[in-house]
């Protein structure tokens, strides 16, 4: 082995960090890091239990640093490395515990992202943005002095002194832990791993040395609930899961439940029983399919819009019921789990996002945490379509947010043939434009109708109706091909076709023989439904004062399953290049998870959310006049020449009735009888 002289200090670099240090020979590696700020990880404190501060020894000489590198720079391997080879699996070539390895020469160090304590987790979606792990709890091993007659001392007072002497920590200790404490330290032979939260509280002991600690990440909709399981020293995703809303019994849009909740005395509290229930149910579904203990969670993140919020949290939502929407707790809420009565770790801490607004709940601010707006100078356009549509509009300059009345059609609720996208749903359409004969995908397969193999290929239910994405794709294949009026009137005068069937006065359109129409009544749906969704964009555009957007992204299940193009062609969403346009799938969702693993996110959304202008769109003067002109489809003379770009060659005519919109200078007043959808409070 290669020494370094006593009279000289060796150079070691660390990469890929850059940081750099001369260190006397025989200092461990670990310390080394640390004396000079490299983040490497270490649960067991340096014993060669946890294999956390795993690095690489880099050989070669390396002139841009003037050092020459070897592995015979370091001590050699000893029993502690090979014992911890032996429990999990042999170190590979030139991989060393830097808590076992001290510096005998010059070293290039590399600490790779696993043994990063600050390391990016890559979110895997479109878009992506990493995840800077620093969770709110971690896991720290502790050697406590055996009791002994000669030294006077509690079991607690050890263990607090150990924790300080190894760690530099001086937490709160629980009464609550006591009861197993004398136990936990007998049974791991006077060592013990302990979980501490921001440095501050211990929350759980374990006997031993304990390598991992799970958190979990909910989103809890409407409609549905969302889990992600997380290890908390990596930020794998272990397993997510989700559920319907068992509060769905009571109505499936919020207001619905809300007016239960006034209507009867212990309404608020069935409500909450009921989405704690849930909670739970997916919790325990979750840590089984991962093969994970409850006990082992001990750290949580909520979002939710306003209404399952309080109810989650045990607050009666009948004020969020009517004008002025007002919230009982906007700020972020902290609280032991155990007080939702979630049956994790009983020390379990739980951590609710922050709501921007009675309408505008910690789901959207999921979804800002998620994307950033507020970190980029383009203007960005977030839509979270559901039962009402949550829209943030904004840059690093200045956010709005409001919430628009969307109604349930979207999501195939008043639609006549409509569902939810399930398998079998009918997710996409398309119409030839000479013959009006459908081609059609649903979910569940990815072939086409036309397609050989397609009913083969079909879910076991066969097509079972059309969901929000479909029946958006028909209406504006309708209006290409020259059937449907800008008006949103079915024209089954145009052409002559077995598919144009008359209802009464009007006339349907069949999709799939006579089981799946699209209803003069459904365009109608559609047209409320996207009329209202655009106004509220229209009214933050105006607020802010621009003319267009950057960028537009999709959150939701909803966003997830709609073609951009068809969303923009209908008049959704303003034009923008497509490009620029993504779904981002469970954004709140993700969100959650970044408040999960990076504790400093925390203080940056419950900071971007206080400086968010809330826009009410049930009291805002303009709203009804942008909701009228937004009826048209699509809004009128120029949007349609845009059409060609997103369909070259589809565009075949103006339809004779079409709605001329008004420029921006001249809004027109309302049509009187218009009304937007219902307002429903729902995501």
């Amino acid at each position: 082995m290669a020494g370094c002289p006593t009279e000289r200090k060796a150079r070691v670099v660390f990469t890929p960090s850059g940081r750099r240090g001369a260190f006397s020979c025989g200092t461990p590696l670990l310390e080394a890091a640390w004396r000079i700020g490299v983040d490497v990880a270490s649960i067991c404190g340096g014993r060669g239990l946890c294999g956390r501060c795993r690095v690489v020894c880099s050989t070669g000489s390396f002139p841009k640093h003037g050092i020459v590198s070897s592995p015979e720079h370091l001590s050699p391997p000893g029993a502690v490395e090979s014992r911890f080879g032996e429990r999990n699996r042999p170190l590979a070539p030139d991989h060393r515990l830097s808590c076992q390895a001290t510096i005998e020469g010059d070293l290039l160090i590399d600490v790779p992202p696993e043994s990063q304590v600050h390391r990016q987790v890559v979110r895997k979606a479109v878009d992506s943005r990493p995840i800077r792990l620093d969770p709110v709890v971690r896991l720290h091993f502790v050697d406590v002095p055996p009791a002994d007659l000669e030294v006077a001392g509690s079991d607690l007072t050890r263990l607090l002194d150990a924790l300080y002497a190894q760690w530099g920590l001086r937490p709160t200790f629980p009464a609550a832990l006591l009861t197993d404490l004398q136990g936990l330290l007998r049974a791991g032979g006077w060592s013990v791993t302990v979980a501490v939260h921001q440095d501050a509280e211990v929350l759980a002991v374990w006997p031993g040395f304990k390598a991992s600690i799970y958190g979990l990440a909910i989103d809890v909709g409407s409609t549905t609930i969302a889990a992600h399981l997380c290890d908390l020293g990596s930020g794998d995703v272990l397993c997510s899961n989700g559920m319907m809303n068992p509060q769905i019994r009571f109505g499936e849009d919020l207001m619905s439940r809300v007016s239960y909740a006034m209507m009867h005395p212990e309404g608020s509290s069935e409500l909450t029983r009921e989405v704690r229930r849930a909670v739970n149910e997916l919790v325990a579904s979750t840590t089984a399919e991962a093969g994970v203990a409850p006990e082992e969670v001990i750290s949580l993140a909520f979002v939710c819009n306003p209404i399952m919020h309080h109810l989650l949290l045990g607050i009666s939502p009948v004020e969020l019921g009517g004008a002025p929407f007002a919230l009982a707790a906007q700020d972020s809420v902290h609280l032991p789990a155990r007080d939702l009565g979630v049956e994790v770790n009983p020390g379990a801490v739980a951590y609710a996002l922050p709501c921007i607004a009675g309408h505008v709940g910690a789901d959207t601010a999921g979804v800002v945490l998620c994307e950033q707006p507020h970190r980029s100078a383009a203007v960005t356009l977030l839509v979270d379509i559901g039962t009402n549509a949550e829209v943030v509009l904004g840059s690093d300059a200045r956010l709005l947010a409001c919430s628009s009345p969307t109604g349930p059609a979207f999501e195939g609720a008043q639609v006549s043939s409509g569902q939810r996208a399930a398998p079998g749903a009918i997710e996409r359409v398309r119409i030839d434009p000479v013959t009006l004969d459908t081609r059609i995908r649903v979910i569940g397969s990815k072939l086409w109708s036309d397609e050989a193999g397609f009913s083969e290929a079909l879910p076991a239910q066969g097509v079972t109706g059309i969901c929000g994405s479909g029946i958006i794709e028909a209406i504006v294949e309708m209006w290409l091909a020259g059937i449907l009026t800008s008006d949103g009137v079915i024209d089954g005068e145009a052409r002559r076709s077995p598919r144009l069937v008359r209802d009464g006065r009007t006339y349907s359109f069949a999709i799939v023989g006579d089981r799946i129409m699209v209803t003069q009544t459904d365009v109608r749906q559609i047209q409320l439904a996207k009329a209202a969704l655009r106004a509220g964009i229209e009214l933050l555009m105006d607020r802010l004062e621009v003319a267009s957007v950057d960028r537009i992204r999709l959150a939701g299940a909803f966003g997830s399953h709609i073609d951009v193009r068809y969303a923009m062609a209908l008049g959704m969403i303003p034009d923008c290049a497509l490009d620029a346009v993504s779904a981002v799938g469970n954004a709140a969702g993700h969100g959650a998870r970044i408040a999960l693993l990076n504790k400093g996110s925390r203080r940056e959304i419950e900071s971007v959310v206080k400086g968010v202008e809330k826009v009410e769109t049930a009291t805002e003067p303009k709203f009804q006049q942008y909701f009228v002109d937004a009826m048209a489809i699509p809004h009128g003379p120029d949007d349609m020449a845009r059409r060609a770009t997103l369909f070259p060659g589809r565009v075949t005519r103006v339809a004779h009735t079409a709605t001329q919109r008004p420029s921006r200078a001249r809004r027109r007043r309302s049509k009187p009888g218009t009304a937007p959808p219902r307002a429903s409070k729902s995501r």
